[in-house]
């Protein structure tokens, strides 16, 4: 049965292909076009399903044009799907201007849940997700990178940012240099892939993780950053905060604060109010 005409949004896996929906797969089969950010890249994975829809490419350069040939596709009763190169489209990938476009003309626009880096490294992250802040890549520029950072150092979200291999250490040094060596950071790092790592603890120990393991400078990266804590948060050294969180997983907060506070020397109750403030 073909698909009712109208623009899919279709995430692609970020990195295990057995992570694509079989509902993806379908839509991907059944729509007239595929709109894909670059067809040579999707075309090994639309290959990989045995997908023989035909493409287009959509991407940062031509979008806008591209967008209005889309909606006379959509005119003539034709179902479209957009794809990114990895993950959900938009999400620091090209889409939105196709998308605010079709939805001004009238069209349905139709979202598949799937792979997304970003929320895929915070669950794992054990940062607080009941608050975050989605920031994609920091600017190239240190300047830019700086100031970027200074504008976010009070938010008390956790703040994600995606981030290329080349400009890992530079900005892991910016992050230092403006949230604080002490500020709590985790980097996923080829997450799905095959040398998938997560390093966390102070943003400072993790730099030099990264630079002493040229490994930890290749592959897709995500970058997350505890939000800015309280007074009274910023007295509770990271370790306290990790014990916590390990012994929550086994022991309702009440003992784990108390069990902790002992370990550490921390009274109970300020790790106690903690850990209700963080939603362990």
């Amino acid at each position: 049965m073909d698909q009712a005409a109208a623009l899919y949004i279709v995430p692609t896996p970020i990195g295990n292909l057995a992570d694509i929906s079989s509902r993806a797969i379908e839509v991907l089969n059944q729509v007239s076009l595929i709109a894909c950010e670059d067809t040579r890249h999707s075309g090994k994975l639309l290959s990989h399903f045995g997908i023989e829809t035909r493409k287009t490419a959509l991407h940062d350069h031509n979008e806008r044009d591209r967008a209005q040939w889309i909606i006379q596709k959509l005119s003539n009763g034709e179902a479209v799907a957009l794809i990114s190169d990895a993950g959900t489209p938009l999400i620091s990938d090209p889409g939105y201007h196709l998308v605010k476009q079709v939805r001004e003309a009238g069209f349905n626009v139709v979202p598949l849940p799937g792979p997304c880096a970003a929320i895929t490294a915070l669950s794992a992250s054990g940062l607080p997700s009941d608050r975050f802040s989605f920031e994609g890549f920091l600017p190239s520029k240190e300047k830019g990178r700086i100031d970027k950072l200074l504008a976010l150092k009070e938010d008390p979200r956790t703040l994600i940012f995606y981030e290329s291999p080349h400009r890992i250490v530079h900005s892991l040094e910016s992050i230092v240099a403006t949230l604080g060596a002490d500020r709590e950071i985790v980097m996923a790092r080829e997450v799905t892939k095959t040398f998938e790592t997560f390093l966390s603890g102070a943003a400072a120990d993790v730099l030099q993780q990264v630079k002493d393991d040229l490994n930890q400078q290749k592959g897709e990266i995500v970058l997350m950053c505890h939000g800015h804590r309280t007074d009274s948060e910023s007295d509770i050294p990271a370790v306290v905060v990790n014990t916590l969180k390990l012994l929550c997983q086994e022991l309702p907060l009440k003992k784990a604060s108390a069990l902790a506070g002992e370990i550490h020397g921390i009274k109970k109750n300020a790790l106690y109010k903690y850990g209700l403030e963080i939603g362990l």
